[in-house]
């Protein structure tokens, strides 16, 4: 028996054709960019700290967790704000009309939205030679040994990114009366980094964490692991040297001070460490700080 079979079109509400930069950079508290304009969209994310941002006449300070987007042609600068910031940009070109919902549009990106943003970076990383804090970067260099599709992964994320903030813009979010399994995890994992954060001067201890949240060891461990694919110790770890770094950033505390106030045992432990995750000691870290012309 022959069947017809009916195709069914996809259209694509938001259509990016190009990426032009991708960079994540990390400032003292010195920073300034005097500004440019573009023929293309930009994103900015605001991961920690604070900035000013200037879009033609409108100055705006943005905090952690903040995002803002630059249409095409409109003048725009930054600088750090009273701290140390780190911020996420990627600029692309897409002419779809629903870009339209972006013009004049600032937010504070949902947290089940920022790892698209991780996403994106790490599809980077692995496909584009990234310079470390240039914010003049006009062109992504490809890598030799790059991976496979990186560039339509790149596309997909930001576009599916994209997609979702102008749900979240033109529909009405409704809730549930009762949270689901996955739900209630992901607020337990965000209760445990709370805590770290909140315990960040302080020696790791889990038994401490199993107190104050109220849950066993196992369980935690189990939880936290698959929903974050680290360990809570190494997790615990990685969080000190992100406040190291920040510490180091903002200069008013040496490398000795520095490894006093997250508890380290002693400075050479605290240089070890930070050179296994950072991928440089503290002094290297201190150098890339310098903003070059």
């Amino acid at each position: 028996m022959k069947v017809t079979y009916i195709k069914t079109n996809l259209p694509s509400i938001i259509n990016v054709s190009k990426i032009v930069t991708i960079h994540y950079d990390e400032y003292d508290k010195n920073f300034v960019f005097e500004g440019e304009q573009h023929d293309f969209w930009e994103l900015v994310y605001i991961d920690k700290g604070q900035v000013e941002i200037c879009r033609d006449d409108t100055a705006l300070t943005l905090s952690q967790g903040e995002m803002i987007f630059h249409r095409p042609n409109e003048f725009h600068s930054i600088r750090a704000y009273n701290s140390s910031p780190n911020f996420f940009v990627i600029s692309f070109v897409c002419s779809s009309p629903a870009m339209l919902y972006f013009e004049g549009f600032h937010t504070v990106l949902d947290k089940e939205l920022k790892p698209f943003l991780s996403s994106i970076m790490h599809e980077a990383e692995k496909t584009f030679e990234i310079p470390k804090n240039d914010p003049f970067l006009n062109k992504l260099s490809k890598k030799e040994n790059a991976a496979i599709g990186g560039e339509q992964l790149i596309k997909l994320y930001l576009e599916e990114l994209l997609i979702l903030l102008v749900r979240n813009i033109v529909e009405k979010k409704q809730g549930t009366v009762f949270p689901s399994k996955e739900s209630m995890e992901s607020h337990l994992v965000t209760d445990i980094k709370n805590y770290i954060d909140e315990k960040i001067n302080e020696v790791f201890r889990i038994g401490e964490l199993c107190k104050r949240i109220g849950y066993g060891r196992s369980y935690l461990s189990r939880v936290f692991h698959e929903q974050t694919g680290q360990t809570l110790a190494m997790y615990a770890m990685k969080a000190k040297i992100k406040k190291a770094k920040q510490l180091i950033r903002e200069g008013n505390l040496n490398f000795t001070q520095i490894s006093d106030f997250l508890a380290f045992d002693n400075p050479q432990y605290f240089s070890r460490v930070f050179k296994r995750i950072v991928g440089m000691t503290p002094t290297e870290f201190k150098a890339s700080l310098q903003f070059k012309e």
